[in-house]
């Protein structure tokens, strides 16, 4: 098929009206020719036979009369063995492979290499009928079984004709023969290439979440857990924590498969993702946590279009590896800045502003992105999962503002980090009482929890809140009456609401102990704690209370920077409850 033509015969920075001759769709992929250069563009709008598209380069030098050839095809992710341990931009160019420290303009590398040599393992006979996605062989990428498929772009049944034998290939050789309806041979390689912008099937049914993934992370795993395969955000200010939980996350979430997304985050900020994730050792395997990890990046100051790009290349990765059977756990950070750039190319095709000059349909488009997270059953019985947990960087901490809101009506999860815990160095400064989790609603989580855990958590993670609710309430009154001017159960329940976030609200991401926490031991904690916060203590007056609680605060700290059920541990829980059989009070 003849490819569609056109010429440049508008520019507003990298918006670009085409005049084409042809067929053109939209999010269809095109080359603009500068002097040679090939820029990659997208088109966004088509007006009678006038072509809006963002170019993903810088468009300096760019002029009216300038060829472009359309490709007739979207905007492709390359999927196969290689993927982790790479980093990417938003385009998927290797930036690992660049001749230069920046990639120069028209220059596009390879995704994978194409050279490397895979111990191929098949998995499919010939005879066998298999569809989408259907696992044909596998291959070992670091530890992980990376599955050959189906092209996710065929459609119908097909039949095995022949599958390679075991032993080494290259990505770009034949390892099965299919026969389609028609009766036609079709080739299958180990590389395959699916439109990023288009959510990836080839699953049986997307069920509910019913489990929930363990973060390690007590203030998220105990009082609001998200579901595997579920969706989740971080909003707060500048300052607040959410890269370092988002670091915690990836590096103790019970997933195979990580993927960060830096959708346009200023470049120190990136820098640290490129120089801290080679070095972190994963504690589930002791390996290298990169080995599992892929990387996509774009800084602040790349061009919109290519920003916007990235979140959806990640995602595609995250629907690939899921298809594979794994848990798949995918970090954005920030979702704001894709959001900027939505703003950014709306505004320059003058359309209709909503709140703040965004996209007036900025919450669908969020909500369909989030909506491909989920956990699916693949047509062999097995489930792979993808979660979704984005940051927001709301403007001075608004957590009013549009982005903000318009994911609140998307994610499930909603963990909103506090200035005032930041200030007062409560890390993880997550707010426990504007935080929430939408899973604790869903009977399939609460019963997964209480066959989990304990056959009452719910119960206790609700009272904790309370306790936890109640205590601001009397805080507040506190300081405005002075210790004298109320009773001594005000006290009382403001020091029981500082047991639980000292104890377990906090955590020291840095200490190798307490960074990272069992389920068992959450329970075992929060247990603990909650029975001292049921006991009817009597107290003189409010500094007896005080030193009371601070006393059983500081054993409590020292237990949770001690190996669980070590002999140091033991030490700490035994001083405890001597402490309280003493009744020091």
């Amino acid at each position: 098929m003849k490819k569609a033509t056109g010429i440049v015969t508008g520019i507003i920075s990298n918006l670009v009206t085409v005049h084409y001759d042809g067929h053109v769709a939209e999010n269809e992929i095109c080359f603009i020719d500068l002097g040679g250069v090939k820029l990659m563009a997208e088109v966004i709008k088509v007006t009678g036979k006038n072509a809006l598209v963002q170019v993903f380069e810088s468009t300096r030098g760019l002029r009216q009369g300038n060829s472009v050839e359309f490709e007739g095809h979207l905007l492709e992710a390359t999927l196969g063995p290689g993927l982790l341990s790479s980093s990417y931009d938003g385009l998927q160019n290797n930036l690992e492979t660049m001749e230069e420290v920046f990639l120069k303009r028209g220059e596009y590398t390879a995704p994978l290499d194409h050279s490397k040599i895979w111990k191929f393992k098949p998995l499919a006979k010939a005879g066998d009928i298999v569809y989408a996605a259907s696992w044909l062989g596998e291959v070992m990428e670091g530890w992980l079984s990376h599955k050959i498929m189906v092209p996710f772009s065929f459609k119908g049944e097909y039949k095995v004709k022949s599958v390679a034998a075991a032993g080494d290939y290259k990505i770009d050789d034949t390892i099965a023969t299919l026969i389609n309806e028609q009766g036609e041979d079709i080739s299958v390689t180990m590389v395959q290439k699916w439109p990023v912008k288009v959510a990836m099937t080839g699953y049986t049914s997307k069920p509910r979440p019913y489990r929930i993934m363990e973060t390690g992370v007590r203030v998220i795993d105990t009082l609001n857990p998200i579901a595997e395969g579920g969706t989740g955000f971080i909003p707060g200010p500048f300052g607040c924590g959410k890269t370092v939980l988002q670091h915690a996350i990836a590096r103790q979430g019970d997933a195979e498969v990580i993927v960060m997304a830096a959708c346009g985050e200023r470049a120190n900020e990136v820098v640290e993702i490129f120089k801290e994730f080679p070095e972190l050792i994963d504690p589930h395997t002791g390996r290298k946590l990169m080995e599992r990890t892929t990387i996509i990046c774009n800084t602040s100051n790349m061009p919109v279009a290519a920003r916007e790009a990235s979140v959806y290349t990640a995602m595609t990765i995250c629907e690939y590896y899921r298809a594979m059977g794994m848990k798949v756990l995918l970090l954005a950070d920030s979702t704001s800045r894709w959001a900027q750039a939505l703003r950014e190319m709306s505004n320059r095709m003058e359309e209709l502003p909503g709140a703040d000059a965004f996209p007036v349909d900025l919450s669908s488009i969020i909500s369909n992105f989030y909506s491909r997270a989920g956990i699916v059953t693949l047509r062999n019985g097995l489930t792979g999962s993808v979660t979704f947990i984005g940051t927001v960087s709301p403007a001075g901490g608004n957590l009013k503002e549009p982005v903000t809101e318009s994911t609140k009506k998307a994610a499930r999860c909603f963990y909103a980090l506090a200035q005032s815990r930041a200030d007062s160095k409560r890390y993880p400064a997550v707010d426990p009482l504007d935080s929430y989790s939408k899973y604790l609603e869903y009977p399939e989580i609460v019963n997964y929890l209480n066959d989990r855990i304990d056959n009452k958590w719910v119960e206790k993670v609700l009272q904790t809140k309370n306790l936890i609710r109640r205590g601001k309430e009397v805080s507040e009154q506190i300081n405005i009456l002075g210790d004298d001017g109320v009773p001594i159960n005000y006290h009382s329940a403001f020091w029981k609401s500082e047991l639980i976030d000292f104890v377990i609200l906090q955590q020291d991401a840095f200490d190798s102990v307490d960074c990272v926490t069992s389920m068992e031991r959450q329970e075992f904690m929060l247990t603990e704690v909650l029975n001292i916060c049921n006991m009817n203590i009597e107290f003189e007056d409010y500094e007896k209370c005080r030193t009371f609680y601070k006393d059983i605060i500081n054993l409590f700290k020292q237990m949770n920077y001690s190996e669980f059920k070590s002999e140091k541990f033991n030490n700490y829980y035994n001083q405890i409850h001597k402490y309280l059989s003493n009744g020091n009070n």
